[in-house]
C-alpha cells in the first residue's frame, strides 16, 4: 500500500485563439471514474491547501476532492506549471520524465494512493487509469498548442478556457473558478511575464469577458454553464 507517503505527513496540517478543445476531452463526463473501482473505500489523506504532496516513484495519487499544481524547477531555478490534477485524476512520479517534478496541493484535497503493483493486478484499474493517462496528454497537448499563439491575450484567453472547461463551477455569470492561481504561474505556463498577465487579466476584465466574483474567484462569463 502507501504508508510510506501517509507516514510523512503525520504531524503536518492537513485536515480565443486558433485552438479549438476537443469536446470529448473537455468534460467531467468524459473522466474514466477510477473512483468507482474498489480503491475508493481505502483511506484518504486530507491536505490543506499548499501542502507539497510526497511523491514516490512507484505510488500514483488519484485526486477525490480538490486540486493539485504539478510543476517541476528549471535548472535556472525557475518554477514552471506543467499542468493540474482535479478530481478523479492522477498524478504522480511513474507518468512523469520531468527532473523536479513536483506536487502542491492548490485547494484543500482529498487523495488516495495506489501502487504500480496494484495497477498491474488490476485490469479495470489499468484500463480506467490508462484513460486519465490520455486525458492528461491531451491536457498537455493543449498547453504546447497556446505556446504556439503569437498573442499573449489569446494565450490567457485560451488557458483559462481551458480549466473553465476541465474545472469550473457553473453559476449564474458562467463558470467559475474555485481554483487560485498566482500571475506568476500562468506567466510560467504560458512563456510569458506576470506584468503581462496581469495586463491582459485586466482588459479581458474591462470587456466582460472575465469577471471576479465576491470570493475573488475568476469567472468567464462567455462559456455556458454545464
Amino acid at each position: 500500500m502507501c504508508d510510506v507517503a501517509l507516514h510523512t505527513l503525520v504531524g503536518r496540517e492537513s485536515s480565443v485563439g486558433a485552438v479549438e478543445f476537443p469536446p470529448e476531452s473537455k468534460t467531467q463526463k468524459a473522466r474514466p471514474r477510477l473512483l468507482d473501482s474498489s480503491i475508493q473505500n481505502r483511506n484518504r489523506l486530507h491536505l490543506a491547501a499548499g501542502n507539497v504532496v510526497p511523491l514516490h516513484k512507484n505510488r500514483l495519487w488519484l485526486v477525490v476532492n480538490g486540486m493539485v499544481k504539478l510543476g517541476a524547477v528549471s535548472v535556472h531555478g525557475d518554477e514552471l506549471l506543467l499542468g493540474l490534477a482535479g478530481p478523479n485524476e492522477t498524478f504522480g512520479e511513474p507518468l512523469s520524465t520531468v527532473q523536479a517534478y513536483e506536487a502542491v496541493t492548490l485547494t484543500d484535497s482529498d487523495l488516495l494512493c495506489m501502487t504500480m503493483g496494484e495497477v498491474r493486478e488490476s485490469q479495470d484499474l489499468a484500463n480506467d487509469l490508462l484513460g486519465a493517462v490520455v486525458l492528461r496528454h491531451r491536457q498537455s497537448e493543449y498547453l504546447l498548442s497556446l505556446l504556439g499563439l503569437r498573442r499573449v491575450e489569446e494565450r490567457v484567453r485560451g488557458f483559462l478556457e481551458l480549466l473553465a472547461q476541465d474545472y469550473g463551477q457553473p453559476c449564474e455569470q458562467g463558470l467559475r473558478l474555485n481554483l487560485r492561481l498566482t500571475h506568476q504561474e500562468m506567466a510560467s505556463a504560458l512563456s510569458t511575464t506576470r506584468v503581462t498577465v496581469t495586463r491582459v487579466i485586466g482588459l479581458l476584465r474591462d470587456e466582460g469577458w472575465l469577471k471576479i466574483d465576491g470570493q475573488r474567484h475568476l469567472v468567464i462569463t462567455h462559456l455556458p454553464c454545464k
